[in-house]
């Protein structure tokens, strides 16, 4: 089976197991009125809350890891 086919028939599970020892999703959210940064791993499991997008991806790439926006 070729890479795209075993891709494509992965679970719901699997694929969010997918780089969650290498990504960090960083995206906007508003806390108590408060704009900020939440950083995710890959499984959706919020770790950290930052006050600025700067902030949020050096705090990521310092932990190495490789961070993406979501929008």
């Amino acid at each position: 089976m070729d890479r795209i086919e075993r891709i494509k028939q992965m679970s719901a599970h699997e694929l969010a197991l997918l780089g969650v020892q290498d990504l960090a999703y960083i995206k906007q959210v508003v806390v108590d009125g408060t704009s900020g940064y939440a950083v995710h791993a890959a499984d959706g499991t919020q770790i950290a809350l930052l006050p600025d997008r700067d902030v949020a991806f050096a705090t990521v790439r310092q932990h190495d890891l490789e961070p993406v926006s979501v929008h």
